[in-house]
């Protein structure tokens, strides 16, 4: 009896290993994919522009007199303060035409005291009839033209007084000042010659260009603070950023727009103003600037890393309950927060795959490993010089050797829409793998590609693959 029962419990149980099999195997094939619930939180749209610093205050200094420069009182690039002494002309020409006209002057004070005893002398013989009044009209022409002497001679004194105060040439306001563009001993020329330069630091105008549509949503906002926007714009906040990441945005308000749009671009100047106390800021920088453009609102937001392209809409991939994946087109908006805003498309309930984008196809099952992603992303850090470097070879790139020359730290590869590569294609990589077709005859252990394809890889590795270090 025994064996009649053992019998079939042995069948039945490798029947059932049998018709598992093909549901662990299946289970072992599903593609892993990290997903994440979008974030859902009260945003503003911030409409980005890009300007450059000016300075507030920028004066060329020029010499108001001609001479040979003789000294020079400051260091390129210092920092100087209104009323400093910078450079000192050669002093000794004005002092002796001063000279000249002070004595001048001495002889047109004697002439006139002459002028003034004779008229005296002549009106009074002139009285008693002693003297003609002829006589008395030609002594008192005489006194006129002696007291215009004497005015004229004051005036040449105080014009070659001034002469030689301009001889010192002072800072006429606080700021930096460049280097000196005359060395002592050189010629200069009155009115032409441009000795340096100085520009105001603190505060510092950012100016930037904004469309018409852009432009009446700003206008109206003005007015609804009561003001205009070409007096400030009731101060507007915004913020600018500049290339180096590891300086915070600095903020700023509004304060002027020019009084009329540009013809030929449509566009109208604007202007911010950013206190500096620090100096970070420099004239001459270009700048992203971020302007509120709406009313606060909920907003769904999602990485870039998943944001996915079909034909000519974009798409994301949600998992669903049974794990199965399907696509959902989106409208895309203004990146905020480090995410995509998405316009439309997502609700904030849907479950979004973030990482893996390339083992997964609508309809095909996978295991998602849920991840919390936080309120606000950071950027990513910069490249490392040396795989900088590595990036910019134009013959013979091997993106094997990316692990060598980057000192083995942890890379992925991202696409120049800022998706990541997932870690199957990365795998492809890890081989030494020429890119073009060239050497294809060579037979040495490198796998190549077909001399067809090899400018199509070429292009899209040059233009797609960027890679980013964490």
């Amino acid at each position: 009896m025994l064996r009649k029962w053992r019998l079939p419990a042995i069948v039945g149980v490798f029947v059932s290993l049998l018709v598992s099999a093909p549901a662990v195997a299946q289970d072992a094939q599903m593609p892993t994919v990290t997903v994440a619930k979008p974030v859902v939180r009260d945003v503003i749209d911030a409409d980005e522009f890009i300007g450059r610093f000016e300075a507030v205050d920028e004066v060329s200094i020029r010499a108001r007199v001609g001479g040979y420069l003789d000294q020079v009182f400051f260091t390129d690039g210092a920092m100087v303060k209104k009323g400093d002494k910078l450079f000192v002309i050669d002093q000794r020409p004005f002092r002796t035409a001063l000279s000249q006209a002070e004595a001048s002057l001495e002889a047109a004070r004697s002439t006139l005291v002459f002028a003034e005893t004779t008229f005296k002398r002549t009106e009074s013989l002139a009285g008693t009839g002693t003297l003609s009044v002829s006589r008395l009209d030609d002594d008192r022409r005489a006194l006129l033209s002696a007291q215009a002497n004497v005015r004229g001679a004051e005036a040449a004194v105080e014009r070659a007084r001034l002469d030689l105060d301009y001889t010192t040439i002072t800072a006429p306001l606080s700021g930096r000042v460049d280097r000196r563009l005359i060395s002592p001993g050189n010629l200069v020329q009155a009115d032409q010659t441009v000795l340096t330069t100085i520009v105001s630091l603190d505060p510092i105008d950012f100016y930037f260009d904004v469309d018409e549509r852009r432009l009446l949503s700003y206008a109206r906002t003005a007015r609804e603070r009561g003001s205009a926007l070409q007096e400030g714009a009731g101060s507007i906040p915004v913020l600018v950023t500049i290339a180096d990441a590891n300086e915070p945005p600095f903020e700023g308000k509004l304060d002027f727009a020019e009084n009329r749009v540009d013809n030929e671009t449509g566009t109208m100047r604007v202007r911010a103003r950013f206190a500096d106390p620090k100096f970070v800021l420099q004239p001459g920088l270009f700048g992203r600037v971020e302007v509120e453009g709406s009313n606060t609102y909920r907003a769904v937001l999602v990485p870039d890393e998943a944001i996915a392209a079909d034909q000519n809409e974009r798409i994301v991939y949600v998992v669903g309950e049974d794990g199965s994946v399907a696509t959902k087109p989106v409208r895309l908006g203004p990146r905020l927060h480090g995410y995509r805003v998405i316009r439309s498309g997502l609700t904030g309930d849907e479950t979004v795959v973030v990482n893996g984008l390339m083992r997964v196809r609508p309809g095909v099952k996978v295991k998602p490993e849920l991840v919390v992603l936080p309120p606000r992303q950071r950027n990513r850090r910069r490249m490392p010089n040396e795989v900088r470097a590595f990036l910019c070879r134009q013959t013979d790139l091997r993106i094997g050797a990316i692990d060598r020359s980057a000192d083995r730290r942890q890379h992925r590869l991202f696409s120049a829409s800022g998706g990541a590569v997932s870690g199957d294609r990365t795998a492809n990589h890890r081989r030494a793998r020429l890119l073009s077709g060239r050497g294809c005859g060579d037979r040495r252990q490198y796998r190549c590609y077909p001399a067809r394809a090899g400018d199509q890889r070429r292009g899209e590795h040059a233009l797609h693959v960027l890679l980013c270090h964490r």
